[in-house]
């Protein structure tokens, strides 16, 4: 393992005798992560162990994490040599940074959704930050997608998973290496990338941007139910995720500037996508709209996070929609408020949420009653919202996002749109309430 010693300069190897406290976190076909504290350094580190099959990447990713290095790639501490709980074998692996709220994925699932629209902005600017970094170092990332965007104690962001990883033939002007396995997920590939020949260049990773963008903008997951056979034959012909939802979504400031980003990203020429430079030109400005909101943003997602409700199941709302060309993606088709018809049956049936069982005027009874504490304990505030659609006048839902708690927000929520809309808006407002915070519903005796 050659790339390996090239880290000896960071730290002798750490050894079963350096750990305590061991706790499996991840596992998959590449392998194993395992939290661990580290006695001599007193805090929590990960240990990633791939697969003899699949060892040569760990050297791959070692040499690349070790160059590409910043605060917006997890930090490797060095190599791991040992019997990791008590295995029979010795393992190699990599000592990194633990990142202890887990990924954008995993954060998508805890909410049902998008976190709030500050915390979207600086994530958008972060990965574009470490993507540009990487590519400043004649590195590709070749596997950007939400489970490699990994989350520290403040939800900054940082890149994670270089085992696919390669040196960017384009940025290196050297002979192309033909691969045959295209890596990563398929969902983020660029439709050149189906191709048998195809040589990975850094238009690869813009691309995968372009799609990562639009999953941290909605919260879902592209392309849900398509399989890759599917994903393969209608990528090349232009399909990208539908942009119904994000549409909806009005008078986020930035948002024009990011989907107008996004949809360069993912444009069907390698030639026309931006180079992260000019990607980042956009974040920048976007993020820099609201960095005087990030603060109020992280503590209340990280209260929802927190929270003894806070979606016990842990269960991915991501819509079926379907496949999607540019042209589908501009139009107006009629939606039934954030979400399509099927979508929302679909959503519904995953949950076991029924509204059937109680009348307009029981629920409107329930947002009564229940006002002091639903102000309290309502965290998904927007979303509820954005559900509302146009039972919500502009301008109250301007005061709403603009307030900079969630408690705030639900004050104008009451006072602007559920006291003056009556039964109707109410009953709606329970409707969305059990979708997002079923929890909370069933907490408060809603019936389900």
């Amino acid at each position: 393992m050659q790339e390996m010693e090239l880290l000896s300069h960071k730290t002798e190897p750490v050894g079963d005798k350096h750990l305590e406290n061991w706790k499996l976190v991840d596992s998959g076909g590449f392998g194993r992560v395992y939290k661990a504290r580290h006695k001599d350094w007193c805090f929590d580190v990960a240990i990633k162990i791939l697969h003899d099959g699949v060892r040569m990447s760990l050297c791959d990713e070692a040499y690349h994490m070790d160059k590409g290095s910043c605060k917006f790639v997890v930090g490797l501490y060095g190599t791991y040599q040992g019997c990791p709980l008590g295995e029979t074998f010795p393992q190699q692996g990599l000592v990194m940074e633990f990142m202890m709220r887990g990924s954008v994925q995993s954060l998508q699932k805890h909410l049902s959704g998008p976190p709030v629209w500050p915390l979207v902005c600086r994530l958008a600017h972060e990965v574009a930050l470490g993507i540009n970094f990487l590519h400043s170092q004649k590195i590709m990332h070749h596997d950007l997608k939400p489970s490699n965007v990994l989350l520290n104690d403040d939800l900054n962001a940082k890149l994670a998973d270089f085992g696919l990883s390669r040196v960017s033939t384009s940025a290196l002007n050297s002979n192309r290496e033909t691969s045959g396995v295209i890596g990563g997920s398929y969902k983020y590939m660029p439709p050149e990338a189906f191709e048998v020949s195809y040589d990975p260049v850094r238009s690869f990773d813009i691309y995968s941007y372009g799609i990562l963008l639009w999953s941290i903008i909605t919260g879902k997951e592209p392309y849900p139910l398509a399989d890759y056979n599917r994903v393969e034959l209608r990528i090349p012909k232009g399909d990208r995720p539908c942009c119904q939802g994000i549409d909806l979504m009005r008078e986020r400031e930035g948002l024009k500037e990011l989907v107008d980003l996004m949809k360069r990203c993912w444009d069907g020429s390698p030639a026309k996508r931006p180079p992260f430079k000019d990607c980042l030109k956009v974040t920048d400005n976007v993020f820099s709209k609201h960095e005087n909101r990030i603060r109020d943003a992280v503590d209340q997602v990280l209260t929802r996070l927190n929270s003894p409700t806070s979606n016990q199941s842990h269960m991915s709302m991501a819509s079926n929609v379907p496949l999607q060309t540019p042209e589908q993606s501009m139009s107006n088709d009629t939606v039934d408020g954030p979400f399509t018809k099927p979508e929302r049956s679909s959503i519904q049936d995953c949950v076991g949420i029924s509204t059937r069982r109680m009348s307009s005027t029981d629920k409107a009874k329930f947002v009564d009653v229940n006002k002091a504490t639903l102000i309290q304990d309502v965290a998904m505030v927007m979303a509820i919202t954005e559900e509302l659609g146009d039972m919500v006048h502009p301008e109250a839902y301007s005061l709403i996002d603009a307030a900079v708690t969630t408690q705030k927000q639900m004050r104008v929520l009451y006072q602007k749109s559920l006291h003056s809309g009556g039964e109707e808006v109410k009953a709606a407002f329970y409707d969305a309430l059990k979708k997002h915070q079923p929890a909370l519903v069933k907490r408060l005796g809603g019936s389900f």
